[in-house]
């Protein structure tokens, strides 16, 4: 069976190592390893690590400081290949063809083709701006989740921190969510991925727990600083998170063991906190930086703060798509942004990224600067 392309990341990885500045980032600037080993694991220790396969889903020490991110048990997780992978697995084994699913929108789209591709559709939800008390956030559509799950629902996915607006759920939301879900009998399957980067410092609650039928996404290469690493997870009810491990046989059957290894470090819960720790200080200091770039541009630049995760939405004024705005920016300034519309955005939206090396990203809006001067004369 085919599958639609997935345009966010088939552009971000024909181009991403061809620009100048890349800007379209969505994570925090990498550690070293000789960062993460820190005391628990000596650099000797870690060379004399033997190549051989590793645990199918993950090393029992790994999977019991996974599951203390959440309160569960190491029966509750299995480990995979980037939470790319677990959100696959998810899919995969929940849906057939006949059966609905309901998406977040604006997302990382990848659910999205995943849910039209095992079930030929998907039903979308959204996230839409809205002022409360005077203050604007993204704010979930009550109405619109309601008309999208149906008698015929299997799965409702929901990415909290979203991705790409940064809002995390009010505890009023994710009550709204189970109760639809648990009113149809359908699975949650929520993507985690951005929790532990909350810009006020108090980890955003998770969906483990609330509802029998949860599967949560997670992983290191957002909040956690360790892309490289391609670790991700699964937390759920431990039948259907070990049914699900037997559709990892079919893809990629184990860990690298060295990804285990530093995983188990990194999840060490005093190390966990202090990665985390790390990560919201970049963001705190790097926020005001790009708040201050947008502000000297009121009459074309909006933009509603994130509460989490080092990316930001930005509203725009100008005679132009998205992924025109995309196009050009990348082709003319040699900067690459991740257009609104690759995240089934409406409208004149575009995503950046302000996690990595500050220097060079005001370097890259500096471009943007002048590209909009040029567009508006």
């Amino acid at each position: 069976m085919r599958i639609e392309p997935f345009r966010m990341e088939r552009t971000q990885c024909l181009w991403e190592n061809l620009i100048d500045y890349n800007l379209s980032e969505s994570g925090v600037s990498p550690l070293r390893v000789e960062e993460l080993l820190g005391d628990e694991l000596s650099t000797g220790d870690f060379l004399n690590s033997k190549l051989s396969y590793s645990w199918a889903g993950g090393s029992p020490d790994l999977r019991e400081r996974i599951a203390d991110f959440y309160g569960a048990g190491p029966e509750n997780v299995r480990v995979t290949n980037g939470s790319s992978e677990a959100n696959f697995m998810e899919f995969w084994g929940l849906l057939e063809k006949g059966d609905r699913a309901a998406i977040m929108i604006p997302n990382y789209l990848q659910t999205w083709g995943l849910a039209r591709h095992f079930t030929g559709r998907a039903d979308p939800y959204k996230m839409v701006l809205r002022k409360e008390n005077g203050v604007a956030r993204w704010a979930l559509d009550v109405e619109g989740l309601h008309r999208a799950v149906t008698k015929r629902t299997k799965l409702i996915l929901v990415t909290n921190p979203n991705n790409p607006t940064g809002s995390v759920l009010t505890e009023d939301e994710m009550d709204e969510i189970v109760r639809v879900a648990r009113k149809v009998g359908a699975w949650i399957v929520s993507d985690e991925v951005y929790r532990g980067a909350e810009l006020a410092g108090r980890t955003s609650p998770t969906f483990f727990g609330r509802y029998s039928r949860v599967l949560v996404t997670g992983g290191l290469s957002k909040a956690f600083g360790l892309p490289g690493l391609r670790i991700g997870w699964i937390v759920g009810q431990a039948k259907m998170v070990e049914k699900l491990e037997g559709y990892h046989d079919y893809l990629t059957l184990t860990l690298s063991s060295l990804s285990d290894r530093l995983a188990t470090v990194a999840m060490e819960p005093k190390r966990r906190e202090q990665l985390l720790d790390r990560t919201r200080g970049i963001l705190r200091t790097q926020f005001p930086m790009l708040k201050e770039w947008i502000d000297e541009r009121p009459d074309v630049l909006a933009c509603t703060p994130p509460d989490a995760g080092a990316i930001a939405v930005l509203g725009y004024k100008l005679p132009i798509t998205s992924t025109k705005l995309f196009d050009r920016l990348r082709d003319e300034k040699s900067v690459l942004i991740t257009p609104g519309a690759h995240f089934g955005l409406t409208g004149k939206y575009f995503r950046v990224g302000y996690g990595y090396d500050m220097e060079t990203t005001l370097k890259g809006l500096a471009l943007i600067g002048d590209f909009i001067d040029e567009v508006r004369t």
